[in-house]
């Protein structure tokens, strides 16, 4: 998944910016309650621990 696509699922799930850092998003998840780092890096695919820790703060899953 690219940062790109996790941003637009992010954002339908309720989740929304709340600050840019020098090197990244930071985005505030409705859902927990809790702040999370998404780094500018559009269409370049997310590690796959990375998007998990990013899917579990955000209280999203992908299926």
């Amino acid at each position: 998944m690219t940062t790109a696509e996790l941003v637009r699922l992010l954002k339908k799930n309720g989740c929304y910016f709340i600050d840019k850092g020098t090197r990244h998003d930071f985005m505030k998840s409705p859902i927990t309650g809790r702040e999370f780092m998404i780094g500018r890096h559009g269409s370049q695919e997310v590690a796959t621990g990375t998007l998990h820790k990013i899917l579990k703060a955000a209280g999203v899953s992908l299926k």
